[in-house]
């Protein structure tokens, strides 16, 4: 017996019910996104292995650890499954000229599947989507707080009350080397209570140290110097700027000192959105400022900032709270063509296109025919509106039965060459007469209320 193949661990297939789902919060985001000016731009999934280690930093997780790389067979070329957006992002912006100098600022989103080689949990996959919105050539605290006001506002269209902000300053290169040194001579007079993963980083990327998740270690780097300390004054301008922003929004934040985000080419802003809700993986939406990756990747020098949101992590909390259910329209066929006989299938293939062609959606029995009372519990259970019947008689005189399925009504049978605009007036008198129903209940509650009868 054949062995059934399973899909890779980590990597989950999307059902038509949960894709239905998906679709229509996509149908929020481009919405939510085209309010604020943003543009889509689409990218290759495979990148050169490069790209990452120079954009996200040798010495961090997602490239010594998590990172789906390989070798081309044809050419020996080092390639990656994209861990994340934002580097691929700029070098798409680089390589077509959109980052050029003097072009003004680009406002681009993305979204699809990114791949790190991870332990699989809940809210953690190995193939995870991602929504991933770039502004680029934007060098003032405004851009900051636009993005962070984005954040809020779509939480109040998903109707996530519970969505906490927490946001940090990295400073400028000059001040993060600072309290870099400051740093390390603190974490060196504690390097016996370190553990193995912070004495591995102490030199190489000590800022990780202070987001561990090692219970033993949370005192000494609670207690650890902190970068906001360390910041000059345009930096700690600049942030005071965003926050004073964020408040004149109506937006509460925690500036929390240990943020540091897990991607090398952050500067100044940080932030984070997170759900306690998700447990460990809260965090649902995170960014911030990114002013040297376009030159780090070969571009002329631009400020960039942006941020990255789960679409996993997302919509669990989405159908978690309830909020979902209104925003889920099943798609249901108006017409439903019922059929018997090798003549009458081919009038209803006929019949089903024409009514395609009015822009209906028309779902056609296929498959084993049945007898006329199965394909009826069909069309039924589809929630169509109408159903076609069509048998050899009414093929044979190129008729089509039309049958309401909804609110009663009695079958009638028309010609052919007439089938499109009888079935748009049975449709349409149905929303009428819906209509016309609607105030006359209305008035009979009103007349219940002040007790007429």
């Amino acid at each position: 017996m054949t062995q059934t193949l399973q899909a890779v661990r980590g990597m989950n297939d999307i059902l038509p019910d949960d894709a239905e789902i998906w679709e229509n919060f996509e149908d929020i985001i481009r919405d939510w996104l085209r309010g604020y000016g943003y543009r889509p731009i689409r990218l290759p999934v495979v990148e050169p292995t490069p790209l990452f280690q120079r954009a996200i930093g040798e010495v961090t997780d997602i490239v010594e650890k998590e990172m789906y790389s390989f070798e081309d067979a044809l050419n020996g070329e080092k390639l990656t499954l994209r861990p994340e957006g934002t580097a691929g992002c700029v070098r798409a912006a680089i390589q077509h000229g959109l980052a050029a100098a003097g072009g003004g600022g680009r406002r681009l989103w993305y979204q699809g599947p990114m791949f790190r080689h991870e332990r699989p949990q809940k809210g953690r996959y190995r193939q995870f989507h991602q929504v991933g919105v770039e502004a680029l050539g934007f060098a003032g605290p405004d851009i900051d707080a636009e993005l962070i006001v984005m954040g809020a506002r779509l939480w109040g269209q998903l109707g996530l009350a519970d969505v906490r902000l927490e946001l940090n300053s990295l400073g400028s290169a000059q001040e993060r080397a600072s309290h870099r040194a400051a740093l390390v001579a603190y974490l060196e007079e504690h390097r016996d209570a370190l553990d193995e993963d912070g004495r591995r980083r102490l030199h190489s990327n000590p800022l990780r140290i202070l987001d561990t998740k090692n219970p033993a270690l949370q005192e000494i780097v609670e207690a650890a110097p902190k970068l906001l300390d360390h910041l000059g004054d345009a930096s700690r301008a600049h942030f005071e700027a965003v926050q004073a922003m964020l408040h004149d929004a109506g937006i509460a934040c925690h500036v929390n000192h240990r943020l540091v985000r897990g991607l090398d080419y952050y500067n100044r802003t940080v932030f984070e959105w997170v759900a306690d809700r998700l447990g460990a993986q809260g965090t649902v939406c995170a960014g911030g400022r990114y002013d040297t990756l376009v030159e780090q990747l070969g571009g002329k020098p631009m400020p960039a900032a942006g941020f990255a949101m789960g679409v996993e992590r997302l919509l669990a909390l989405w159908l978690e709270g309830g909020e979902a259910e209104y925003a889920i329209a099943r798609p249901t066929p108006d017409v439903y063509v019922v059929h018997q006989g090798e003549c009458a299938r081919r009038l209803a293939f006929r019949a089903a296109e024409a009514l395609r062609d009015v822009g209906l959606n028309i779902l056609l029995h296929c498959g084993e025919e049945g007898s006329f009372k199965s394909q009826m519990r069909k069309a039924d259970g589809s929630g169509a509106q109408l159903a076609l019947v069509i048998g050899d008689d009414e093929a044979a005189a190129m008729d089509v039965g039309i049958k309401p399925l909804r609110g009663g009504g009695a079958q009638r049978r028309v010609p052919f060459a007439v089938l499109a605009e009888a079935v748009l007036d049975v449709l349409h008198g149905s929303d009428e007469d819906h209509e016309r129903a609607e105030p006359e209940k209305a008035g009979q509650d009103a007349g219940a209320k002040d007790g007429s009868v």
